[in-house]
Order: structure tokens, then C-alpha cells, then sequence
């Protein structure tokens, strides 16, 4: 599972790991009914706590993302409604990493307004 934490990132790491989540679910890298990886194995794959992970498990099956069997492990539900949110939320995470970059560069919200509209022309 190709989830990338960003340890320097002023973003929570279960804020990065429940998005990225949620992004493998929306592009069908973890279809309906496939099971995650355990708690354990994803902390000691991404080097992260694992009270992290179960954080993550227990607010993403709060939101009807994900379904616990006692014994079995974690499961993607059958119906997760995610898209449409978590292509929002990233766009607004990468905007807001680009803002906080051009600012610390010194450029003007005019001047990255200018940038953004010349690199998408071409």
C-alpha cells in the first residue's frame, strides 16, 4: 500500500494517513469488502505509532469508510462515499502547502495568482 507520510508536513499524520486512506479507496487500489492491513502492520511499515493507525480505523469506520469484524481485521465497506470529498480535501491541502511555500518565498497572493494562470496555459 503506496501511503506516503510526510513527517515534516505541518499536517497531523492521521490526518495524512486517514486522506491517503481514503484516496486508495476513491482510485480502487482497495475496492469494496478488500481488507487493510492490521494496526501493527501498517504502524511498523510506515514507522508510526500505532495508536496512530487505530485512531485513523476507528474515525474512518465512524464515517461509514470502514468496517471492523471482531478477529478478522478491517474491511473497506461495500458503499464508501468518499470521492468527491477527498479529492476536496487534497486539492485544499496542496493549495494551502503552495500558499504557505510562495509566502515563505515572498511572493504576493497577486504574484502566485499571476504564476498559476501562465503554467496553466501552457
Amino acid at each position: 500500500m503506496p501511503i506516503d507520510i510526510n513527517s515534516d508536513s505541518r499536517i497531523p499524520i492521521y490526518v495524512q494517513l486517514k486522506e491517503a486512506i481514503k484516496l486508495a479507496i476513491a482510485t480502487g487500489e482497495f475496492p469494496p469488502g478488500s481488507q487493510l492491513p492490521t494496526v501493527r502492520q501498517l504502524a511498523v511499515q510506515l514507522r508510526i505509532n500505532a495508536n496512530t493507525v487505530s485512531r485513523v480505523y476507528v474515525e474512518l469506520e465512524g464515517e461509514g469508510v470502514l468496517a471492523t469484524r471482531q478477529g478478522k481485521g478491517s474491511f473497506v465497506r461495500d458503499q464508501p462515499d468518499i470521492s468527491a470529498t477527498v479529492r476536496e480535501n487534497k486539492l485544499n491541502d496542496m493549495l494551502d502547502d503552495l500558499i504557505i511555500k510562495a509566502s515563505s518565498l515572498g511572493l504576493s497572493p497577486r504574484d502566485l495568482l499571476k504564476a498559476l494562470q501562465e503554467k496553466l496555459k501552457g
